[in-house]
């Protein structure tokens, strides 16, 4: 007579629902952790295109005497940047002996997927003015 066994391991189809599960799983942290390395990458574009600006906007201020009008560049081989410095306008009632200049700085990328771009502005006192008698 054959005596009935009883056996400790497996069955094939347990061995693939958890080989299933396993891939699903390991997918779904693989795409969280690539998401990750995006925003990561995103974030020094960012970072680095302030930068840039915030050094464009220190160089036009550092310029003497300042003056009206536009230039542009490009930094790190990726980031365009354009300068605009205007006057500054007063309400009728302000009566003041000095200049002011709005300084515009914008810098542009390209990212993988659309362009981006980051602008900050200032307010820069100039020289004072001349008084004609």
């Amino acid at each position: 007579m054959f005596s009935k066994r009883q056996n400790s391991g497996y069955t094939l189809i347990e061995v693939l629902v958890a080989m299933v599960i396993l891939a699903l799983a390991l997918s779904v942290l693989l795409q969280i952790f690539s998401g990750g390395l995006r925003n990561i990458s995103v974030s020094d574009d960012y970072t680095r295109a302030v930068l840039i600006a915030r050094t464009q906007l220190n160089s036009a201020s550092a310029l003497a005497p300042l003056s009206t009008g536009s230039s542009d560049g490009i930094s790190d081989e990726k980031f365009r940047w354009t300068r605009t410095v205007e006057n500054y306008e007063y309400s009728a009632a302000t009566n003041t002996p000095l200049n002011a200049y709005t300084v515009t700085v914008e810098v542009e990328w390209a990212n993988a997927k659309s362009e981006r771009r980051v602008q900050l502005s200032s307010l820069v006192l100039g020289e004072e003015k001349r008084q004609t008698r």
